[in-house]
């Protein structure tokens, strides 16, 4: 059985969540890192060096870095589903789950931080305009890529939509200006329909 190490409010537990119940696979989670603690002991850190969630087990396997847990759940559970038998499709799959934490993850990391986990009189509201005003850009960038597709990578729902999915939840979430974006929302409309994402990405912004 596998066991997720990470509390529910993590953006990258929740990838490794979504994965898992896509999958159907049969698991326990535990709750550390944030109030729960835990990250620190000798017992965590012999699991995971950079004293961060998530981190799977599997078996004798142990695997950290939330992008690297989906691919590799993907791979060993999904193939043909999650993980595409298409060399080509797949490619898409991970060039797009590359830039979500590449391009994606700095302006988002400043204005999720500055407006959910930091007190009102310390926000840094310049910075936080300012990286918003990036995210309407980027954003663009897949926009423009699904005008013709219902997916990131083509047709099927893939591991490729479970990185940006759980980014655009909170993007979507935040009281900030956000550009229209229709083929996104319809995008966004999809994955609503999933029970795994409702279950373990639309949880309040915490």
């Amino acid at each position: 059985m596998l066991t997720v190490w990470g509390r529910a409010n993590s953006i990258n537990v929740q990838k490794a969540m979504w994965a898992v119940a896509e999958l159907g696979l049969e698991h326990e989670r535990k709750d550390v890192g944030g109030a729960f603690g835990g990250l620190d002991t000798p017992d965590y850190l012999a699991k995971n060096p950079n004293s961060r969630v998530p981190t799977l087990v599997d078996g004798d396997l142990v695997v950290w870095e939330s992008n690297v847990i989906v691919r590799y759940l993907a791979a060993q559970y999904g193939a043909g589903t999650l993980w595409p038998a298409d060399t080509a499709v797949r490619a898409i799959a991970d060039q797009w789950m590359e830039w979500q934490q590449t391009t994606l993850l700095p302006d988002m990391f400043v204005v999720f931080w500055g407006l959910i986990r930091t007190p009102e009189d310390q926000r840094d509201m310049a910075a936080i305009e300012k990286s918003a005003a990036n995210l309407g850009t980027i954003w663009q960038m897949l926009e423009r890529h699904l005008a013709d597709r219902p997916y990131v990578s083509g047709s099927e729902f893939t591991m490729g939509d479970i990185p940006v999915g759980a980014t655009f939840y909170r993007y979507h979430e935040l009281d900030i200006v956000r550009p229209n974006l229709p083929n996104i929302q319809k995008w966004y409309a999809r994955l609503r329909e999933r029970p795994a994402f409702c279950d373990h990405v639309m949880l309040p912004l915490t």
